[in-house]
């Protein structure tokens, strides 16, 4: 497989992932006693494959990757917009539950979009730092201090304006105590990823070779 097609295929995981965690997000399941959205499981992905990609083919390579998915995810909400407006045929039962399920979907897209362009912008930014402050070594810590910021400037954008204020419940204060065990779980993510980021990064280069 070339060099050309494995990378491909990583970025297709990306677009996948980036897509999945928006549509799908609207659901809220409790993992290990704390409530989240599903979505929480495809999203980390993103930056997996972000920082395989800059490892391997540099900053540049990961800017495009990020236009791309905004590019998928911007298409994605007009796409969702324009199926809400359109009127449903007179066999189709189910407007009504289509038009909430994907009316909250709207705003949590809207919301991803955002969030997503400012976290993996700062992610492409902050692994090229410490990649040159490493000198190329301990991609380990390049791969988890990057995420760790990343990850809370995307928590906390994407909590705010996907939530706030969407009952009087969730007020600033509601919305903080969520973004919290959120951006725990994403940093634990983030650790277990690393092992993949690595065998990520030997499978490209074995191709580039």
């Amino acid at each position: 497989m070339t060099l050309e097609t494995k990378t491909d295929i990583l970025i297709a995981v990306f677009i996948t992932a980036l897509v999945a965690a928006s549509l799908l997000g609207t659901k809220i399941t409790t993992f290990l006693g704390v409530s989240v959205s599903v979505g929480i499981f495809a999203y980390p992905l993103t930056f997996l494959m972000t920082d395989i990609i800059e490892e391997v083919h540099g900053k540049e390579k990961s800017k495009n990757l990020i236009k791309a998915g905004f590019v998928s995810l911007a298409i994605l909400l007009f796409l969702t917009w324009l199926s809400r407006i359109l009127p449903p045929a007179g066999r189709y039962e189910h407007n009504d539950s289509y038009l909430i399920v994907f009316g909250t979907s709207l705003r949590i897209i809207f919301a991803s979009l955002i969030a997503f362009l400012l976290s993996q912008s700062h992610d492409v930014w902050a692994f090229n730092f410490w990649k040159i402050k490493t000198q190329g070594h301990f991609l380990w810590l390049r791969n988890n201090a990057s995420t760790w910021v990343s990850q809370f400037i995307d928590t906390t954008i994407f909590m705010f304006i996907a939530f706030y204020n969407i009952s009087p419940k969730f007020d600033a204060m509601f919305i903080f105590t969520l973004i919290i065990p959120y951006w725990l779980f994403k940093i634990i993510f983030a650790a277990l990823d690393t092992p993949f980021v690595y065998l990520g990064v030997k499978w490209l280069k074995k191709s580039k070779a």
